[in-house]
């Protein structure tokens, strides 16, 4: 088994770190640059950097808060949002970033893909999947004795702009789509999960993790390191993002590691 990831996700707001509950009721949560130094102190194995209205109001990332970002770690650091042709991410790598990811635009023009895989290097490109269950509901431990109804059509449907907006598209299949056009990993946020602290969705992620042969990391919904161990365990995903229960000093990434190790998960 591969060495599994702890990666903290600095979503970004008008240059302020922040954190909501299913992408709405956003707190603030800190400076990016004094969280990335932290988190860096801490052992995270990657980073994750995400402009998470840059796409909807049409905007670019700022290129110094990335560079101060990128120049205050140690570690791979991936950075998102507004990333709309391959010069954007030409002009985010080059400020420091090891890898782009991209969502709205994907979708939008999806040979941005293979054309980004083509310049930089599959590793380099990350896909954003937000999902949001259409039918059905998350499983719990509550619910485990009375399967859902076979009857009740289920799938994930994949949304772009921040979460505001339906594509149509089944979250399975466009996995599978943008593994073939050339990404090197799929970052999978469960948009119904996120925030709530209530676990990852178990059933989506390992959907997904089981489509595709390339890296998924898990997002959306870590509210203990419980739940950490059931998405990189059950879920079967290579990588887990999390952001409350590390930004508000509840866990920290040295602790979260030391349990998955516990639990003889092997970290990196």
């Amino acid at each position: 088994m591969l060495a599994k990831r702890i990666i903290p996700c600095l979503d970004v707001d008008g240059g302020r770190v922040v954190k909501g509950i299913r992408f709405v009721d956003l707190i603030d949560a800190g400076d990016p640059v004094e969280q990335a130094r932290r988190y860096d102190r801490e052992g995270a194995d990657e980073l994750v950097f995400l402009d998470i209205t840059a796409s909807s109001d049409k905007r670019d990332i700022v290129a110094d808060m990335v560079r101060r970002v990128a120049d205050s770690v140690f570690i791979p650091f991936t950075v998102g949002g507004g990333i709309r042709t391959v010069e954007d991410m030409r002009a985010i790598l080059t400020s420091g970033s090891d890898k782009v990811s991209v969502n709205t635009a994907a979708i939008k023009e999806p040979s941005i893909i293979t054309e980004g895989a083509r310049a930089f290097g599959s590793q380099a490109i990350v896909v954003a999947i937000d999902a949001r269950r259409i039918g059905g509901k998350k499983a719990t431990s509550d619910s485990a004795a009375s399967p859902p109804d076979a009857s009740v059509s289920q799938h994930w449907e994949v949304y772009t702009h921040g979460g505001r907006s339906s594509t149509g598209l089944d979250v399975l299949e466009w996995a599978k789509r943008v593994e073939d056009l050339g990404a090197g990993e799929i970052l999978l946020t469960s948009m119904d999960c996120d925030g709530t602290r209530e676990g990852y969705d178990i059933e989506l992620t390992r959907g997904v993790a089981e489509a595709v042969s390339i890296p998924v990391i898990a997002s959306g919904g870590a509210g203990s390191l419980e739940h950490l161990y059931e998405a990189l365990s059950e879920g079967k995903a290579s990588a887990v993002l999390a952001a409350s229960i590390f930004h508000f000093g509840e866990f920290t990434i040295g602790r979260a590691k030391e349990y998955l190790r516990e639990r003889g998960l092997p970290m990196r």
